[in-house]
């Protein structure tokens, strides 16, 4: 019989995803068994779409699975000990890693429609080692989509307003609307955005000095005489669910020179004002809050856009505490935080696919109950 090497594309099914993690750096630790990276991010992924929230999981899912893992990978070493899983994700690199991870999201729904949400979640018990603080990461979500993009993390001693440009030249945003609180309204963010080709919408809050005061003055000034003379849009919905009743008027004011050049803030176009009254139990609440954007669009297409951005806190970060647990997790050294917060991430997209009616929940649970199942989520 002639001595040809097999062909691993033949033995073992194709995982797409550990393409785009080809070219990270990766070092042998001394004294331990050099793993390789692609099976180590097979497992990990595995592991956590089957339930696992930490690396002594993830080592106990490698031990009584490994069959299923061969499938994919040699796995001719067994899989790591849950030590030295947490080793290898402390050591791997962040940015790196975030950085393959955008580049499989792009090559599963290549630019992003719509709204992409930006916004921080801290992991609250990744901090309690050496004094350090908790983890914050900021990600970017596609509304629509309801998937993750990518995400940066904060680096200590500093905040989003730095994390945000990282996080935004990872991306291919063209044409898309970059939503962010009011933390991350910032002339160099705006500016950064209009030159990738995207629009903007940005709350605002007192941390951006006379902007959010002027733009309030601008509009009560034009609402007291009745908005004459100005060219404005209105839009007003009512929604009603769970004893709730919630009205939502959105005016946009549309000729904003004088404020254009007042703060020579980059693409502005127009300001919003959405004033909401919620209706409990025979209480109203009132609440008014505003936003500045690049947009030229009528208040009823503009009303949606910002409602959107909630579903980075709906869809991502109730699901990352409610489902993955995220605030339990204590994964603390180095880079591990970081990098196993990516592996969540990209279960929360598998997860996503379409599966028939199950919820986000009871798909995880099946993917630990059905191997097959399991098997199909990292391979369709």
């Amino acid at each position: 019989m002639d001595d040809v090497a097999p062909d691993c594309g033949a033995l073992f099914e194709a995982v797409a995803f550990l393409n785009h993690f080809k070219a990270m750096p990766y070092h042998r630790q001394r004294g331990k068994v050099m793993y390789p990276l692609d099976e180590v991010l097979l497992l990990a992924l595995l592991a956590v779409l089957a339930g696992a929230e930490s690396f002594v999981d993830i080592a106990r899912f490698g031990c009584r699975k490994l069959e299923l893992l061969q499938r994919f990978r040699p796995f001719l070493d067994g899989t790591p000990s849950h030590d030295h899983l947490g080793d290898i994700f402390a050591a791997l690199d962040a940015e790196q890693f975030q950085r393959g991870f955008v580049g499989w999201v792009a090559s599963l729904i290549g630019v992003p429609e719509g709204v992409v949400a930006i916004d921080g979640k801290t992991v609250r018990r990744s901090g309690k080692k050496a004094g350090k603080g908790a983890i914050h990461m900021v990600s970017a979500f596609a509304a629509g989509q309801r998937l993750v993009l990518g995400q940066v993390k904060v680096a200590e001693k500093s905040n989003e307003i730095v994390a945000i440009p990282k996080l935004l030249d990872m991306l291919v945003i063209e044409g898309a609307i970059i939503t962010i609180d009011a933390m991350g309204c910032q002339r160099a963010i705006a500016r950064k955005i209009i030159e990738k080709k995207a629009d903007y919408v940005f709350g605002l809050k007192g941390n951006q000095g006379s902007l959010r005061d002027d733009v309030e003055l601008l509009i009560t000034e034009r609402k007291a005489r009745d908005f004459v003379d100005s060219e404005i849009s209105q839009a007003t919905t009512i929604d009603a669910d769970h004893g709730r009743i919630e009205t939502r008027t959105t005016t946009v004011i549309h000729d904003v020179e004088w404020l254009r050049k007042r703060h020579d803030w980059p693409g502005l176009k127009a300001v919003v004002m959405v004033e909401s009254t919620r209706e409990i139990a025979g209480k109203a609440e009132q609440e008014t809050r505003f936003y500045i954007t690049s947009l030229v669009m009528l208040a009823h297409l503009l009303g949606p856009v910002v409602r959107s951005h909630w579903a980075i806190e709906n869809s991502l970060h109730w699901v990352m505490d409610m489902i993955f647990r995220d605030d339990e997790c204590r994964v603390r050294t180095n880079h591990a935080p970081a990098n196993f917060t990516t592996i969540k991430h990209m279960a929360h997209n598998l997860l996503r696919r379409p599966s028939g009616k199950d919820s986000f929940r009871l798909r995880r649970k099946v993917a630990g109950w059905d191997d097959e199942f399991l098997a199909s989520l990292v391979t369709a």
